[in-house]
C-alpha cells in the first residue's frame, strides 16, 4: 500500500507537467486548431444541453466554424429564442440608444443606396449621349469602348437570330413545296388514270388499229403495200395497154 500511494505521488506532478494550461490566443498550426475546435465544440454543446434540462431554462446556441460551416442546437427553437431576445431586448432600458444605432445605421444604408442610384442613372444617361458635359478625355474613352462593345454584340445578337430565322424560313419553304408537290403528282396520277377509265368506255374503242407508214419504190414513187380497202380492188388488168399507130 505504501508502495502504490508514494508512485502516484510520483506520477501526480508529472500528470499536472503534462497537461499544463493552454494560452488563450489563436492557435497558429491549421491541424491542431482544428482539433481544438472540434472537442470543445462538443463540450459547448454538452453544456448547454445539461444546462437546459437541469435548470429547465431556454437556451439556443449557434456556432460558425472558420470554414463557415453552421452547429446549433437549441432546446425550443432557435427562431422563437432570437424573436424572445429581440423582445427582451426593445423592452430593456437602453431601448432608446438601440433604436438611435438603428435609425442612424439605415441612414447610412439609405445614402448609400441612393448615391448608387444616382451612379447608374448617370451612366444611362451618358450611355445614351446625354449629360457629358462632366467628362474629362479619358471618361469619354472609356464610355466609347462601352458604347462599341454593346453595339457590337447587339449586331452579332441580332445577325444570330437573322440567321435563325433565314434557316427557319428555308425549312418552312422546303417543306410547303415538298408538299406542294407531293400533291400535284397525286393529282396527276387522278387524272391519268380518269382518263385511260373514259378511253376503256368508249364505244369501238378496240377497233382503231394504227397504220404503220409503208417503204416506197424508188422506180415509180408508187407505193407497194399500201392500205388494203375493203370496197375496191385495183390490178394492173383494169387499164389496157397503148398501142402505138
Amino acid at each position: 500500500m505504501e508502495f502504490q500511494s508514494d508512485q502516484s505521488r510520483e506520477m501526480s506532478p508529472q500528470r499536472k507537467n503534462g497537461r499544463g494550461k493552454i494560452a488563450i490566443k489563436r492557435i497558429e498550426n491549421t491541424t491542431n486548431r482544428q482539433v481544438t475546435f472540434c472537442k470543445r465544440r462538443n463540450g459547448l454543446l454538452k453544456k448547454a444541453y445539461e444546462l437546459s434540462v437541469l435548470c429547465d431554462a431556454e437556451v439556443a446556441l449557434i456556432v460558425f466554424s472558420s470554414r463557415g460551416r453552421l452547429y446549433e442546437y437549441s432546446n425550443n427553437s432557435v427562431k422563437a429564442t432570437i424573436e424572445r431576445y429581440k423582445k427582451a431586448s426593445s423592452d430593456s432600458p437602453n431601448n432608446g440608444s438601440i433604436s438611435e444605432a438603428n435609425t442612424q445605421f439605415y441612414q447610412q444604408e439609405a445614402s448609400k443606396l441612393r448615391a448608387q442610384i444616382n451612379n447608374l442613372q448617370n451612366q444611362n444617361r451618358n450611355m445614351l449621349g446625354e449629360s457629358l458635359g462632366g467628362l474629362n478625355l479619358r471618361d469619354l474613352k472609356n464610355l466609347e469602348s462601352k458604347v462599341e462593345r454593346g453595339i457590337s454584340r447587339i449586331r452579332s445578337k441580332k445577325n444570330e437570330l437573322l440567321f435563325a430565322e433565314i434557316e427557319y424560313m428555308q425549312k418552312r419553304q422546303e417543306i410547303e413545296l415538298h408538299h406542294n408537290n407531293q400533291y400535284l403528282r397525286a393529282k396527276i396520277a387522278e387524272t391519268e388514270r380518269a382518263h385511260q377509265q373514259n378511253m376503256n368506255l368508249m364505244p369501238g374503242s378496240s377497233s382503231f388499229n394504227l397504220v404503220q407508214p409503208q417503204p416506197f419504190d424508188a422506180r415509180n414513187y408508187l407505193q407497194i403495200n399500201g392500205l388494203q380497202s375493203n370496197d375496191h380492188d385495183y390490178t394492173v388488168q383494169d387499164h389496157p395497154p397503148l398501142q402505138l399507130v
